[in-house]
């Protein structure tokens, strides 16, 4: 997670991966933890994150508190402090399948397409893009200009999915965290998880889609 706005897509993209029952290796940078305090009011803190994740991960896209049962898959996340380049996500003999950078605010953009590696999400991009391991970008930003243009085509050059958090309406949405797993959905379609987060199209109007 970086700093841009958007962190129930995150939540979304999370509780997934936990339902498909995927391990998770998390990083959340420092502006990202200022992002959460604001859009949800949850300090994220070393010491007690698997406390905060909880809750963080109970609250749907509207704030409320337990909108989601978080009964397991908590033990299978592994968390690490964006500071420690000692990491194992810092290491390409770290084992993990891809990374997925939700939300993706255009300053960490920028430092993964520089190469800069000033944090451990910008390191571990990194390492993902020379071991040419899948790295999907969930961009959260409008409008883009053009240095940040370049810097997602840099990316893409590279390797990465680049998916812009832009949800749509076909799927039948009728409350905010429709719209949120819409485009937690595509950042999995990318990376080859399997979710029911939303309808797919069928290519049929009228109703034509369905959930699979």
């Amino acid at each position: 997670m970086s700093g841009a706005s958007g962190t129930p897509y995150a939540a979304s993209v999370l509780r997934a991966l936990l339902d498909a029952g995927e391990s998770v290796d998390l990083v959340v940078s420092r502006a990202s933890r200022l992002t959460l305090l604001d859009e949800t009011g949850i300090s994220f803190r070393d010491a007690h994150w698997q406390d905060d994740l909880r809750e963080w991960l109970a609250r749907g896209a509207d704030g409320k508190p337990g909108s989601f049962a978080i009964d397991a898959g908590i033990e299978r996340v592994r968390y690490w402090a964006a500071g420690d380049l000692a990491a194992g996500p810092s290491s390409g003999s770290y084992p993990v399948k891809g990374m997925l950078i939700v939300p993706a605010s255009t300053g960490c953009v920028a430092g993964v397409a520089l190469g800069l590696s000033k944090d451990l999400l910008q390191r571990a991009a990194s390492v993902t893009l020379k071991e040419g391991r899948k790295l999907v970008v969930a961009v959260r930003e409008t409008p883009l200009n053009g240095q940040t243009l370049r810097h997602l085509v840099t990316l893409d050059d590279a390797g990465a999915t680049v998916v812009p958090a832009s949800p749509a309406f076909y799927a039948g949405a009728t409350h905010i965290q429709d719209l949120v797993d819409f485009v937690a959905g595509r950042v999995l379609d990318a990376a080859g998880v399997e979710h029911r987060l939303y309808r797919r199209w069928k290519g049929e109007l009228g109703g034509g889609t369905h959930t699979t």
